[in-house]
């Protein structure tokens, strides 16, 4: 409300020819303005083509698609047909519980048992509970060796501190091996 006070009367500019289109497009886009000066249409001939969109658009309609259906040919029903309706009713989402009936109980095994535990092992939450402590291993030049490959395989690490490479000459030896790697690749291709 109180953007308008003390605004004053402002300075009129012309209608800038970017202004004028805007407006025009404006015109065009309206829905209230798009019939105004329609004038008068030119009636077309009903051909055939314009005939059969019609049919066309009366069988898509969502209305009159049962309209004049006419008698349908009973068909038997097949084992197959009674075992696709049983099927669809085991699939259902609200049937599939349905005279489910008593289950038998299953003594727990050693086996069942295991596999209990493992699932507790994996568990993203339960993996890390009762862990205990750990027991100190010294740094040996194996464990650096590991940790030195680690990084090289790391995929941010990789490139770091590459250095140059050194060219090597192309051998008979390297031109062979090349050679061969060809007939394989194109062996296990075909």
């Amino acid at each position: 409300i109180k953007y308008k006070e003390s605004i004053g009367k402002g300075t009129p500019i012309p209608d800038l020819p970017e202004v004028k289109r805007v407006k025009e497009t404006q015109k065009h886009i309206s829905s209230v303005l798009y019939k105004e000066d329609l004038g008068t249409g030119i009636p077309t001939p009903v051909t055939p083509e314009i005939e059969r969109v019609k049919r066309n658009q009366e069988h898509i309609s969502s209305v009159l698609y049962k309209e004049g259906l006419g008698t349908g040919t009973p068909t038997p029903v097949t084992p197959e047909m009674e075992r696709v309706k049983r099927n669809q009713e085991n699939i259902s989402s609200v049937m599939y519980k349905e005279g489910l009936g008593i289950g038998t109980p299953v003594p727990v095994t050693p086996e069942m048992e295991r596999v209990k535990r493992n699932q507790e092992n994996f568990s993203s939450v339960l993996y890390k509970e009762d862990l205990g402590t750990g027991t100190p291993t010294p740094v040996t030049p194996e464990i650096e060796r590991v940790k030195r490959n680690q990084e090289n395989f790391s995929s941010v690490l990789y490139k770091e501190d590459l250095g140059t490479g050194t060219p090597t000459p192309v051998t008979p030896e390297i031109e062979r091996v090349k050679r061969n790697q060809e007939h394989i690749s194109s062996v296990f291709l075909s």
